[in-house]
């Protein structure tokens, strides 16, 4: 059975998610921005918490973790490469290690960019990938600490997975990001459609996270670098494609 999961709210924009496998029991959260609509949720669900996974140091995914550990101890996993940043960690981690919560299996990707050694986690099973603030709903995370050639090479990974994976990314940011994609893509179909929904959502107070993989792929002008039309939109015909994305990137952090 896929893991159930669970898009919870937390702070201004951010989410968490509760990742819960039906099979054994066992519970995975995935980010911890804030510690009450996590402990909320948890009681909801009646469902005990076995494992913290932490994408990246950043204090907007791990504020929380000290009172949601007060309250669920639990094995906190995160990056081995960035440990002495992040909290204690029962289990250090890095690409291509993979680990089991319950029946379902975990596998680690470096997706350094946003921050160096921030980490995704894939489930291939359930088809679905925690991105946090590298890969987002119709944008990618600014570049702080990495470089847009590492920003680029992480989107690459990602953009190689199943595309019925769903990506559960770390911040409600999508209608921000349509705006910008707008900009750009302006006559895209599948992107007009994609706002009109989005804009829906946001009025029902609904998140859109998590997203399609595919539908990303049509509509986020962050993968879309090698796209001839993009390329002509900015007026890079052959460009290549780390040096679009370069160019979106920083049309992003200026818009």
């Amino acid at each position: 059975m896929p893991l159930d999961i669970r898009t919870i709210p937390c702070l201004a924009d951010n989410y968490a998610f509760l990742a819960h496998d039906p099979e054994t029991g066992a519970t995975a959260l995935i980010d911890v921005p804030e510690s009450e609509p996590i402990l909320s949720a948890l009681e909801d669900t009646s469902w005990s918490l076995t494992d913290i996974l932490i994408t990246h140091h950043h204090w907007d995914h791990t504020s929380g973790l000290a009172e949601v550990l007060a309250k669920h101890p639990a094995r906190v996993i995160g990056s081995a490469a960035d440990s002495i940043r992040l909290p204690p960690l029962d289990l250090a981690v890095s690409e291509n290690d993979s680990f089991q919560v319950g029946s379902e299996t975990f596998s680690v990707i470096d997706v350094s960019g946003h921050t160096i050694n921030h980490l995704a986690f894939f489930c291939e099973r359930s088809k679905a990938v925690f991105t946090a603030d590298s890969l987002m709903a119709l944008g990618c995370g600014r570049v702080f600490e990495g470089t847009k050639s590492q920003m680029w090479k992480s989107l690459k990974k990602l953009m190689a997975l199943p595309s019925n994976t769903l990506v559960y990314s770390g911040h409600e940011y999508t209608a921000a990001n349509a705006e910008f994609a707008l900009t750009i893509d302006a006559e895209n179909p599948e992107l007009i459609a994609r706002i009109n929904e989005v804009n829906q959502q946001r009025a029902s107070s609904l998140p859109t996270v998590p997203s399609r993989l595919s539908l990303e792929l049509s509509t986020n002008p962050f993968l879309r670098a090698s796209d001839p039309k993009i390329q002509n939109n900015l007026a890079m015909i052959g460009a290549n494609p780390q040096d679009v994305f370069t160019e979106i990137r920083n049309r992003k952090d200026n818009f």
